[in-house]
């Protein structure tokens, strides 16, 4: 029976599935704090030492979480665990892979004591060969050090709190293992990337694949791409390197006389089914086999709007943080999935995930259940080399993993100038500011790019401003008038700083109203909270929402995202509480959020 999308589910790199069926390590391990930083020196990642681990975390969940068992917020800067695992060596020809979805921030692996790998890079996932540190069939020892230095202002860091508790608007920290960990067993030769670009204009796909090595002699990839009971696309190209690039011509979109039929949206979330079989040409004797899946989809902007498979589409999203009040960043697959279905209740058609490199289950259920996405960098809070370094690095490493989700239809570098706080009067700070633009470009050119979000604009294919003015009437004068889709936009700036940079031209770019609204209600004597404004009463925050949401529609803006979806730590000013209860009945919320009744 063939795979198709639905096998992905829970997953943890769901556009990539490989038979036989990975081996999930959640669960118990053991742990220990190191905050004098003595563990490499005592040899902890020695099979033999035992003492230190006196602990049990519940992984992936960080352990200053309440799941994770530990439930520690102070400063831990060095973490350290240890599981048993039974393992068998690999037959010949054939390797094992441990991967991890994220560990923040830098992190060392060692299975018997022999070192596997190592990665710098909290929010991106990474993979270790295990097959020459395998000594015999049967229990095997892992040790995971991890590294969060809650005072380096050059890690990104998002808006994790350097203090020991929140304020204002940071949360607590999220360190060390925060995202599945899993075994895989693998051929030599194997796929490790696959990439997916829709081209609908042209009736294509441009397909592209990476190996683990290179391969001895030549091999044949054979694509072949299925709408349910339908195939859209069968191909064969010779693969005589690494990395390789090919079209899939798709003739059904050429021919098609309703493209909803075929084309992915909030409203048709279609998903083709694919599958890659690496062979060798002459004997046809299989070398891998993976299950994919991908959207047909086209990103569009122009004239001051946002374009969706060639149609405007406004912009209904909300702010979201990805964060849960038992687990912190981390979430099991059933907690993202209900995120995108809230999302979905109350009538929005996206959310701008907010400072987080968001876990590819969330991903996965955004694409299936037709949710769109801002993917944002987490920030850094000082600027210099090694910041541009780390962000580089990362923002790359997490570009290359999501770019084939069509859930995501644009990419945020920078938000509010975080790690580059005077790009105006540093030439520096705005090279690097507009670098990521372009890097984001040269490795996905199909979306739009946000080199900075809020305010201190230069190169940008969307102009995201933040305005948290509680008045509807001063947002329908500001953003109400005929030449904002040309660009022009008066004095005074709504944010905290001048909106454009010098040089900013308007080509045509959507204005997005991307944070706005945060009104909470009035909080309790002595609680701790941030908000842009209170309100006393439901009924005083359903006319606030309307009005606010209603000035945003009836402007010339391309769409709004409204701060936040739910409420995060003190940060009380979501549509939802933390523990997702609506502050208003759901019906209320899609009336407002879509100036229609369900």
């Amino acid at each position: 029976m063939p795979h198709t999308h639905l096998d992905a589910a829970g997953h943890p790199r769901p556009q990539l599935v490989r038979d036989p069926d990975w081996r999930d390590l959640s669960g118990p391990w053991l742990f220990a704090h190191d905050d004098n930083d003595t563990g490499r020196s005592a040899r902890w990642s020695d099979p033999s030492v035992t003492a230190p681990f006196d602990r049990t975390v519940t992984v992936p969940y960080p352990p200053e979480s309440e799941a994770s068992g530990i439930h520690d917020t102070g400063f831990h800067p060095v973490l350290w665990y240890r599981r048993t695992v039974e393992m068998s060596r690999p037959g010949a020809g054939r390797r094992l892979l441990l991967h991890f979805g994220a560990v923040d921030h830098r992190a060392e692996v060692w299975l018997n004591g022999r070192p596997v790998g190592r990665h710098e890079g909290g929010h991106t996932g990474f993979t270790c060969d295990l097959t020459d540190a395998l000594e015999h069939d049967g229990e095997q020892v892992l040790v995971v050090r991890a590294e969060d230095r809650p005072l380096d202002a050059t890690q990104p860091r998002g808006k994790q709190d350097w203090r020991r508790d929140p304020h204002v608007i940071w949360y607590h920290r999220t360190s060390g293992i925060w995202q599945p960990v899993w075994l895989e067993e693998v051929p030599d030769t194997h796929l490790t990337t696959l990439h997916w670009t829709p081209d609908v204009a042209h009736a294509r796909v441009r397909a592209g694949l990476r190996l683990a090595r290179w391969p001895e002699t030549p091999l044949r990839a054979t694509v072949r791409l299925t709408l349910g009971e339908r195939l859209l696309a069968e191909q064969s190209v010779l693969v005589d390197g690494q990395e390789t690039t090919f079209e899939v011509s798709i003739p059904a979109l050429r021919h098609a006389q309703d493209l909803d039929d075929l084309l992915w949206s909030p409203d048709h979330p279609h998903l083709v089914d694919a599958t890659v079989v690496l062979s060798e040409p002459e004997s046809g004797a299989r070398v891998d086999h993976v299950t994919s899946y991908l959207g047909l989809r086209d990103i569009g902007w122009g004239d001051g709007v946002f374009l969706l498979n060639h149609k405007p589409c406004f912009l209904r999203f909300a702010l979201q943080q990805g964060y849960w009040p038992a687990s912190q960043l981390a979430a099991s697959a059933d907690e993202l999935r209900r995120d995108v279905e809230l999302a979905k209740e109350i009538g929005l058609n996206g959310l701008r995930i907010h400072q987080k490199i968001e876990d590819p289950r969330f991903l996965y259920w955004a694409d299936r259940l037709g949710l769109m996405l801002w993917e944002e960098m987490p920030s850094a809070y000082a600027f210099g080399t090694t910041t541009v370094r780390r962000v580089v690095a990362e923002w790359t490493e997490a570009l290359t993993r999501d770019l084939s989700h069509p859930s995501i239809v644009a990419w945020v570098p920078v938000n509010e100038s975080w790690s580059v706080p005077n790009p105006a009067l540093v030439p520096e700070q705005r090279h690097f500011m507009d670098g990521l633009y372009h890097l984001t470009k040269a490795l996905d050119p199909s979306r739009p790019a946000v080199s900075n979000d809020g305010w201190e604009i230069s190169a940008a294919d969307i102009w995201g401003v933040h305005d948290y003015t509680q008045q509807a009437a001063v947002l329908r004068e500001r953003y109400g008038h005929p030449g904002l889709r040309r660009g022009e936009i008066a004095e005074p700036w709504p944010g905290a700083k001048r909106l454009l940079l010098d040089g900013a031209d308007h080509r045509g770019q959507p204005v997005v109203l991307s944070e706005f609204g945060g009104a909470t209600f009035e909080p309790a004597e002595g609680e701790e909270w941030f908000g842009y404004d209170t309100v006393a009463t439901e009924q005083d925050f359903t006319e606030r929402l309307a009005s606010l949401v209603g000035a945003a529609v009836d402007s010339g803006l391309a769409g709004y995202c409204y701060t936040q979806f739910t409420d995060t730590e003190q940060e009380v000013n979501g549509l939802f509480t933390a523990d997702r209860k609506p502050k208003i009945p759901v019906e209320e919320l899609f009336a407002i959020l879509t100036r229609r009744r369900p």
